[in-house]
């Protein structure tokens, strides 16, 4: 069973009284080679090429620290520290079963205001709909929850995916927004996280 999260809708991640939230899963997976354009034309303008998402988030905590976890710059973060969130790894084909994975601390919700997760296309072309990128987001003893990307209509490099904020410092709500920017920097505008952002490698 899984819950189809619609653009708009909201709901509450459901805290049990022995395990409380647990560890929150942020699985991102896509479709890294799409159907391949055929032509002698297509393969020297790249026609070919496969796409490399990465997921990442912005963070607010409590106490007021703001940052954001990505590969992009290796700030993969740390579960049992600030912010209490993690990135696995860089999965640079999107080829891998597991596809990208961020972790939250979901025992530590006192200390998080807000999280916004997002993707971006580091490689390929802006081709959502191709990408069909959706994010499944688990933790103990509720049904997944699912956000497709289903914002086709856009050459726009990133996109916002879904906002979890602090609920009485007991649980997070989880919000759909798979709303496509520019780049980071538009992104944070957008919700107001006051970054300052600079070019960066991975």
């Amino acid at each position: 069973m899984a819950i189809n999260l619609q653009k708009g809708q909201r709901i509450n991640l459901k805290k049990t009284e022995k395990t409380g939230l647990g560890e929150i899963l942020v699985n991102l997976n896509w479709n890294a080679r799409p159907a391949q354009k055929k032509g002698f034309l297509a393969r020297l303008f790249g026609g070919n090429s496969g796409i490399d998402l990465d997921l990442g988030c912005l963070f607010e905590l409590r106490d007021g620290r703001k940052g954001a976890v990505q590969a992009l710059g290796n700030a993969f973060g740390s579960l049992s520290q600030p912010p209490f969130i993690s990135l696995d790894g860089d999965d640079r084909t999107g080829e891998s079963a597991a596809g990208e994975n961020l972790r939250i601390n979901g025992n530590r919700v006192a200390d998080i205001k807000r999280i916004l997760v997002y993707t971006f296309i580091y490689e390929g072309i802006a081709n959502w709909q191709e990408a069909d990128a959706r994010v499944t987001i688990r933790y103990p003893g509720a049904e997944d929850i699912i956000v497709r990307m289903d914002e086709y209509n856009s050459q726009k490099i990133m996109c916002g995916l879904a906002l979890l904020e602090n609920q009485n410092s007991e649980t997070f709500s989880v919000g759909k927004i798979v709303q496509c920017f520019d780049g980071h920097s538009d992104l944070d505008k957008a919700f107001h996280w006051g970054l300052e952002w600079v070019a960066g490698r991975k």
